[in-house]
This record gives C-alpha cells, structure tokens and sequence, in this order.
C-alpha cells in the first residue's frame, strides 16, 4: 500500500484546456516584469509575440507544474520542423522550448529547472539529438538556469525583431 500523494508537491503534466486561462494569466504575470527592462519598443514586441505564443491555435506541448491544485510554471514545447516564431526564423531543425513561466510567487523553488527537464526528457523520448531555445540579454534569470543545464550559445539562429532585442539562440546537445 502506498501512501498518500504529498499535495505540496510538485506535479509535471499536460496541460487541459481549461488551464488555458491559468496559463496566460501566469504567463503575462510572469513577462510582466520585462516591461520595466527593456526599452518600450523591445517590450512591446514582446508582449505581442507572448501573446501570439499564447493563442489555443499554436501546435505545440504544453506542459505544466501545479503544486496544490494551483499551476504555478508552464511551458510550450514545439516539434521539429515547426514555426515557433511567426515566421521570424526558418522552421525549426530541433525541439524548441518556449514561453517557460513560473509564477513570481514561486519563484526559486526548482520549478523553472522541473520544466525543463520535462521537455528535454520528451525531446529524447521523441529521438531528437537537440533541443533549443531562444532568449534575450534581459532574461538574466532564465539564461542562467539554462546555462547551468548544459544550454549553449548558437548565433547562427539568432534573430533580430525590429522593435527589440536579438533573440539568441542556445542548444543543448542530447547524444548520449
């Protein structure tokens, strides 16, 4: 006999569609701080580009972590050969990961890296040599959680919006 499940803990799974809302709500909260980052230009194509990301049309995994019954992180994993970015870079030759988000509230807690670490164990499972991601200078927090998993600089898929910042590019290799 098992015991009962711990309710704080934390739990990785697919996201439903009535999670959509919980989602954007999170995920706006979560970017929002960018707003006063960036200079208002790259801000605002930001916002918009999250906001695309956001649409219930957009063919990717979404993934989620909820810690008593409340989604405190998510995040959107796209397949190889996909258009993650509005057409702002050729279709993708590997997994991507994008619009990770962990509640303010919850920040520090490990839930960032447990994300993560989902898409990459389905990115392998998927039989993918390499999983991506695009980020910006003014995402210090998640550029160190990814530089700490293993995640490394790849300019040549750099893109450059009009309104911002370069969006850099960055894989982990999973051979192996």
């Amino acid at each position: 006999m098992h015991p009962p499940p711990n309710p704080s803990q934390l739990r990785i799974r697919d996201a439903h569609a009535a999670d959509m809302p919980a989602i954007r709500d999170l995920t706006l909260e979560a970017y929002g701080e960018y707003a006063a980052i960036m200079a208002p230009a790259a801000w605002a194509g930001l916002y918009s580009a999250v906001r695309r990301g956001l649409s219930p049309d957009v063919v990717a995994e979404r993934i989620v972590a909820e810690r008593d019954g409340m989604i405190v992180g998510s995040v959107m994993l796209y397949p190889e050969g996909s258009d993650a970015y509005g057409g702002a870079t050729p279709p993708l030759e590997w997994p991507e990961v994008r619009l990770l988000a962990v509640s303010p509230a919850a920040r520090g807690q490990g839930i960032g890296a447990a994300l993560m670490e989902e898409c990459i164990r389905r990115a392998r499972r998927a039989g993918a040599s390499r999983i991506g991601l695009h980020t910006s200078k003014s995402m210090t927090a998640a550029m160190e959680l990814y530089r700490k998993m293993g995640f490394k600089r790849f300019p040549q898929k750099d893109f450059h919006p009009l309104s911002g910042e370069t969006v850099e590019a960055h894989v982990l290799e999973l051979a192996g």
